[in-house]
């Protein structure tokens, strides 16, 4: 059954203090949206997760119009790109988690160490090149850094996480920040061992199955 609109406001809500709950965000940086009807509902700009309530929850057409007290995200070109541009996209989780964001400052990629990169949907994790937040150039970045992804980097500032659906799109930020924890901790230790194009292959396909699913009934 297709959620309402209420019930998705409450959802981004509960995603935006998840992810402060769970150390991927301080203040208000960070952002969060979801596909609605032929738009889209996204967080408000400079608003602390603390004080959010579902009614401050911004909708915005995929023209970019709104008509709310609040100002949307400043970074609401990017989520409306990514809706627009990737129908496999319902749901966007952006943050500024630590080691996510020491990599994105570095502007590198994440290889295959591990065969949770499966979940980025390739190879690697790409790190998009650096533009100005809130910018459609930034917006550009992102698509780039998301082509045949699931998550990407983005250069001197953060990172974004997709999915069909809120818990899966947050699912996917918290494992993004989680391998990107481990590889610098290995590179500490040593030099990682990267895994070949036919393991990473083999694990996609088992990730087809893979990830936070609703409860029975």
């Amino acid at each position: 059954m297709a959620e309402t609109e209420a019930s998705l406001r409450a959802a981004i809500v509960a995603t935006c203090r998840s992810m402060a709950e769970q150390g991927l965000n301080q203040g208000t940086s960070g952002n969060v949206s979801a596909r609605f009807g032929d738009g889209l509902l996204i967080t408000p700009s400079g608003l602390p997760y603390e004080e959010m309530s579902p009614a401050d929850i911004v909708p915005m057409t995929m023209d970019g119009r709104t008509d709310h007290p609040l100002s949307p995200s400043s970074e609401w070109r990017f989520h409306r790109d990514i809706l627009r541009a990737r129908p496999d996209v319902a749901a966007i989780v952006h943050a500024h988690p630590t080691y996510c964001t020491a990599f994105a400052m570095c502007r590198k990629d994440i290889p295959a160490a591990h065969y949770m990169i499966a979940a980025a949907g390739g190879p690697t994790v790409r790190c998009g090149g650096y533009a100005l937040f809130g910018t459609e150039e930034l917006s550009q970045r992102a698509l780039e850094a998301l082509q045949d992804r699931t998550c990407c980097l983005l250069a001197n500032h953060g990172m974004i996480a997709t999915g069909p659906t809120l818990a899966k799109a947050l699912w996917l930020a918290v494992e993004l920040e989680t391998l990107c924890r481990q590889y610098a901790v290995a590179l500490q230790v040593g030099r990682p061992h990267i895994l070949s194009e036919a393991e990473v292959a083999e694990a996609m396909e088992r990730f087809k199955s893979y990830g936070p699913r609703p409860k029975a009934g």
